[in-house]
């Protein structure tokens, strides 16, 4: 496979990186150090290009079950969340640690399911996660076990990523996997089997592929990996399942190794913007000036100076449509405040804010990203 501008990882301005359990530690629950060491020098070349990373990682389980000496086989969930208890404090600290020898940041972040469907709570972690990125440390993710039960838990880091790559608006995510691509069937028991090397749509026979295929690195294997891809392309984010066993893994992707390639029809700043226009339901309005119009036209955000009136009751990150003074709908977008705040700060400069609202919100009302001019 050439790697052509299609699969150019130096384009990618934001990556999300997965790594698998098995890839970080052994079946003794000893954790692979060199390996981890390879993968800091790969992270760190991706900054050096002014590539944000984040990183989606399994293994806190598996690291906190040996040091707490729990018996081999399946846990109870109980067990369980207190193996990723004691786990995840080694789990930052090794990353910490190999990534600190390149002088970059770890801080790590728990997410459970509801932290990304809730639109609140959605919010707040999409916004630690930027505000980490803009002062370039690596934010490391996992599932938060700890808490998490059966109702409510991923079940594994493959959707988990996926939904964290969508959320930050990723280029690109990398499945780093046991297994070095996806197969038209399962390669250990098919001698027949294929891998593709680019999958531009999801069929009902690639569906059909994943049931017949399989990777030990998770519960779901092949299945989660496919329904992680549906979630990215969906996002407008190309996706990459590639071979992690090896030292330097990225570094083998980069340099043409072997992998299957989701691409999207859209890139992720289209999608989100189709997403906000055409998905959501506006629960409010917001009535600007001929000055916000213009300026919004212009590809700028909306800051309260510019709203000249409050339609509606809605609250912080709720979907809102944008209206001109005679009623026109000039977009939609995620709204800042709740309908209250923003009737305190409407007409203001952002500078009065805090002393309006008591506290130091966004300077915008709705920041362009989160805007879908119709």
């Amino acid at each position: 496979m050439s790697n052509s501008e299609t699969y150019d990882i130096t384009a990618a301005s934001r990556v999300v990186v997965k790594i698998g359990s098995a890839l970080l530690v052994d079946a003794d629950g000893a954790l692979h150090t060199n390996w981890l060491a390879s993968l800091a020098a790969d992270i760190k070349r991706f900054r050096d290009r002014g590539q944000d990373v984040i990183l989606v990682s399994s293994g806190a389980v598996a690291l906190g079950r040996r040091y707490l000496r729990l018996k081999n086989g399946n846990l109870k969930l109980e067990e369980k969340q207190a193996a990723a208890a004691a786990g995840m404090v080694r789990l930052a600290h090794a990353y910490q640690e190999r990534l600190g020898e390149h002088d970059l940041t770890v801080a790590q972040i728990l997410l459970t399911l509801a932290d990304t469907e809730d639109r609140r709570r959605y919010l707040n972690a999409r916004s630690t996660l930027m505000t980490l990125l803009g002062v370039g440390a690596v934010p490391l993710i996992n599932e938060n076990d700890t808490v998490a039960t059966d109702e409510i838990r991923f079940g594994d880091n493959d959707r988990l990523a996926a939904r964290v790559a969508a959320m930050v608006s990723a280029d690109l995510l990398i499945l780093l996997s046991d297994i070095d691509g996806f197969y038209t069937s399962d390669p250990t028991l098919d001698a027949g089997a294929k891998m593709l090397a680019e999958i531009t749509e999801i069929t009902p026979a690639i569906d059909a592929m994943a049931g017949a295929s399989s990777s030990s690195d998770s519960s779901g294997g092949m299945i989660t990996k496919l329904a992680a891809a549906k979630a990215c392309m969906g996002a407008g984010c190309r996706m990459a399942i590639a071979d992690g066993r090896a030292l330097s893994p990225l570094a083998a992707l980069e340099a043409d190794g072997p992998g299957t390639w989701f691409i999207p029809q859209a890139n992720p700043h289209s999608a989100r913007k189709n997403w906000i226009a055409g998905s959501l339901q506006p629960v409010g309005a917001v009535i600007v000036d001929d000055g916000a119009a213009k300026a919004l036209a212009g590809g700028r955000s909306l800051l309260p100076a510019g709203v000249a009136a409050i339609e509606g009751g809605f609250q912080r990150g709720d979907a809102v449509a944008v209206k001109s003074a005679d009623g026109q709908e000039l977009g939609r977008g995620l709204v800042a405040y709740s309908a209250e705040d923003a009737r305190l700060i409407m007409g203001h400069k952002t500078h009065e804010i805090e002393a309006l609202l008591g506290y130091r919100g966004r300077d915008e009302m709705i920041h362009r990203d989160d805007l879908a001019i119709l």
